[in-house]
């Protein structure tokens, strides 16, 4: 494992991490959590990622509960959270939801602190952008929550490049703490955000980028091809909204032909798909997800395969899936 700052931080990040979303709580008990958490840190893994609104708060109990019984020194690892729709989904939820005032993220932090049972959190994202509350209010509730103590560092995430740039030049202009990462979507069939979209942030403003989905949600698997298959990510009640896109009949056929070009690198498609995310020097951390530790170490395989992606093996990956990138 190899680790890189997290943008112009000096937070060293490991270059393959691993979230949370749909399988802690849905698919993932504290024991499973905690065993998965020990054969990451194992492999050299530092950074776990959570938001506050994975199964309405369960999430990151049960990534707290498993941290806490593995009595891990605070220094070696590197947790995450993410706000912006908040918990309260029914009832009187004013300034509770869909939100990134003052009001909601100064008590978002207390809830997640408590729910983790940690003193701080290392990383802490606005988990989209709200056209409703004038930025300056967002980064100066972000800059606060680090100058309490509660948050290392704080980024977004999905939110557009101006968006970004906005944010970090009210930061700049009131010496405030800057938004260090963003957490967008990367893989194969999604490139134009972080290729193109993010190009000047890079050197502008140091940008780190912990990106999420590198298989497409499982698409880049290639189980997808003959349906949903029983077990799999959408197959979960409440996933429904993926299955235009886990089905697509022309991004499916370029799986397929991307299954001899994984073989002859002595790997699978799905870790070629990561290794592909991970070879992005922009990228400091690629978020996998797991819902087994089988699945998590073959995942992790794809360490192998990130040095022997040389341009001619680029090359022929991009004949088969950029026409079909977004």
């Amino acid at each position: 494992m190899k680790y890189r700052r997290l943008g112009r931080s000096g937070l060293q990040v490991s270059e393959l991490s691993l979230g949370s979303w749909v399988t802690y709580h849905t698919q993932v008990d504290t024991g499973a959590a905690k065993e998965m958490l020990a054969a990451a840190m194992d492999a050299g893994v530092n950074f776990f990622d959570n938001a506050e609104a994975y199964a309405g708060g369960q999430s990151e109990v049960v990534m707290g509960e498993a941290i806490k019984a593995l009595k891990w020194p605070r220094l070696n690892y590197i947790v995450s959270t993410k706000f912006y729709w908040g918990l309260d989904r029914e009832g009187h939820a004013t300034n509770r939801k869909d939100t990134l005032n003052r009001k909601y993220l100064l008590n978002a932090i207390d809830g997640s602190l408590q729910r983790m049972g940690l003193d701080f959190i290392d990383l802490v994202y606005c988990h989209r952008p709200d056209p409703h509350t004038p930025i300056e209010e967002t980064v100066w509730a972000m800059s606060d929550m680090i100058t309490r103590g509660k948050a290392l560092y704080w980024g977004t995430s999905e939110w557009s490049a101006a968006e970004i740039r906005a944010a970090w030049d009210i930061a700049d202009k009131h010496h405030l703490h800057k938004p260090v990462m963003e957490q967008p979507q990367y893989h194969l069939f999604h490139r134009k955000r972080v290729e193109e979209d993010y190009a000047r942030l890079y050197e502008d403003t140091g940008l780190g980028l912990t990106t999420w989905s590198p298989l497409a949600s499982g698409l880049l698997t290639g189980k997808y091809r003959g349906g949903v298959p029983a077990g799999s990510r959408g197959a979960l009640q409440g996933m429904e909204f993926l299955h235009k896109g886990l089905l697509d009949g022309a991004r499916n056929d370029a799986v397929a032909k991307l299954e001899p070009i994984a073989r002859e690198l002595g790997g699978s498609v799905a870790q070629l798909a990561i290794a592909w995310v991970n070879r992005n020097p922009r990228v400091s951390t690629v978020i996998l997800g797991a819902s087994k530790i089988s699945q998590l170490r073959d995942n992790l395989g794809a360490l192998a395969l990130t040095p022997k992606l040389t341009p001619e093996v680029l090359a022929r990956i991009d004949a088969v899936t950029a026409s079909l990138a977004d």
